[in-house]
């Protein structure tokens, strides 16, 4: 009786790896499961009435603490190296897309592009004075009192300028999104090294992932990590501009 042996035939695995996503549709299949979550999502009732508390107490105190003797001197060094006022005054989209006025103090020569065109490394239009505030930023500490008056809040995205909005809510999926949060003086995306001047479209669109994650994560304990964070980024970043300017 003949026994039937069964043939095993190798088979060869392919070793070549998968084709690998885009990098502009990675993000939007990451910018489309981050809306779905985040639509069920709603942060506790206490939290709003809680962060309102924090902003309060933070604004009135460095108001009073900081801003009584600092204003004064930054005001004179601004009129004694440029002409044209203390304060820069931008409009911002803020809360559900209502627009308001952003304070800062100003850093630039006076020009036409300011409202659209944003501050790159070597900017002419920066001042002396202004190189050293953007440093510490201490060209941001107005803001306080975009805090005090309900603008904006300690903590959340960062409010951008009328052009970039309407610009980048046309061709980046759920941008828009970010203004469900009251705007901030600074943010998730900020700690994780998303500032400033904005090169490339990626950049941004990192940024608006931080945005979101920041929406569906937000708490009082987070709050008080982004503060404690970006109080020791400015610092070092602060120290480091320092010794670079020594050496």
């Amino acid at each position: 009786m003949q026994q039937s042996f069964p043939i095993q035939i190798p088979i060869e695995r392919s070793t070549r790896p998968a084709p690998q996503q885009s990098d502009v549709t990675e993000i939007r299949e990451m910018f489309r499961e981050i809306n779905q979550r985040y639509m069920v999502y709603q942060p506790p009732s206490y939290y709003h009435i809680m962060k309102r508390a924090i902003d309060l107490s933070v604004s009135i105190f460095f108001i009073i603490v900081v801003m009584s003797w600092l204003f004064p001197i930054v005001a004179l060094l601004i009129r004694l190296t440029s002409k044209g006022p203390v304060f820069f005054i931008q409009k911002r989209t803020g809360h559900m897309g209502v627009v308001f006025d952003c304070f800062k103090f100003r850093t630039m020569y006076i020009n036409a592009d300011a409202d659209v065109k944003q501050a790159r490394t070597g900017d002419r239009r920066i001042t002396m004075i202004g190189r050293f505030l953007r440093l510490t930023h201490i060209d941001e500490t107005p803001q306080l009192f975009n805090v005090l008056l309900g603008d904006m809040s300690v903590v959340g995205p960062r409010p951008h300028m009328l052009f970039h909005t309407r610009h980048y809510g046309q061709i980046i999926p759920y941008y828009n999104l970010r203004h469900e949060a009251v705007p901030g003086m600074t943010g998730m995306a900020q700690i994780k090294g998303y500032m400033g001047e904005i090169s490339v479209e990626r950049e941004l669109r990192k940024r608006i992932q931080w945005d979101i994650y920041y929406l569906k994560n937000r708490s009082v304990w987070l709050d008080l990590k982004i503060m404690v964070i970006t109080l020791i980024q400015v610092f070092r970043k602060s120290f480091s501009g320092f010794s670079r300017r020594e050496d």
